[in-house]
């Protein structure tokens, strides 16, 4: 095939194109111009899903009109802040939202331009967490939990090994008490599974043939995740270390957990 079409653009590597649409991708061809605008398109779904402000909703319908998560506990608007300040309840609900908004993103994606757009529209997601419009592109989460559902839809046979990774630091304390090293851990290991897979070409189970953009997608949003922490300086764990909470072991485990991607 790509023999007999020198002027034919094959770009089914990278999951756009042939692979994506069962069409070759022309030089100057409307085509072309078509994939741009659906993976354009799949960005900005999955960037304004992720901007849906989970961690408020929750906080409000639990915690009244007076709890703002960005200016209690350790200011951030995450479940393990949530299951400090308001509970256990608030911090299930706000992590399977964010998880879910995540997972949702890429499912999104796919529909609107095949592997690439799910890939780029879960990575979108975690943008649109951290650094949300509505809040002038501060006061975001981590992205963590968001993660985790780009990493449930982009890559499912990889989750029950970022499960054990997370289940492992989370049973260490030494790693409870170091909520950014066990991320950066848990990242490392998604981003090099990731690799694997696209080297050996494994099955993915529900999610795109592994590609490429499976390594870079999981690269980027590992990326952001741990300039979200190193914005927020030190790890809530240390900086709250002087008034600790009844609840704050879970939510060092929780950190953990929902750090794994």
């Amino acid at each position: 095939m790509r023999g007999c079409c020198p002027d034919v653009v094959w770009s089914g590597r990278w999951g756009v194109g042939s692979k994506a649409y069962g069409l070759p991708v022309t030089k100057r061809s409307p085509v072309r111009r078509a994939v741009l605008r659906r993976l354009t398109a799949a960005v900005g779904v999955g960037y304004f899903l992720g901007t849906f402000p989970t961690a408020d909703i929750v906080a409000r319908r639990i915690g009244g009109t007076d709890v703002d998560l960005r200016h209690a506990g350790t200011g951030n608007p995450g479940a393990a802040n949530a299951l400090n300040v308001l509970g256990a309840r608030a911090g299930a609900a706000i992590m399977a939202g964010d998880v879910a908004k995540g997972a949702l993103a890429c499912a999104a994606g796919g529909v609107i331009a095949g592997p690439a757009g799910a890939h780029l529209a879960g990575t979108a997601s975690v943008t649109g967490h951290c650094y949300p419009i509505w809040t002038g592109f501060s006061g975001g989460g981590k992205g963590v939990a968001t993660s985790v559902g780009q990493c449930l839809a982009t890559f499912p046979a990889y989750f029950p090994i970022d499960v054990a990774v997370a289940a492992a630091t989370a049973s260490n304390p030494k790693w409870k008490q170091r909520a950014f090293t066990a991320t950066l851990i848990s990242s490392a290991c998604w981003v090099l599974g990731a690799v694997v897979w696209w080297a050996t070409g494994w099955r993915n189970l529900w999610g795109p043939k592994p590609s490429a953009l499976l390594p870079l997608a999981a690269a980027t949003t590992s990326a952001m995740i741990a300039q979200r922490f190193l914005d927020a300086g030190p790890p809530p764990i240390m900086a709250a270390a002087d008034a600790p909470k009844p609840d704050t072991q879970a939510a060092e485990s929780t950190k953990t957990l929902v750090g794994s991607r």
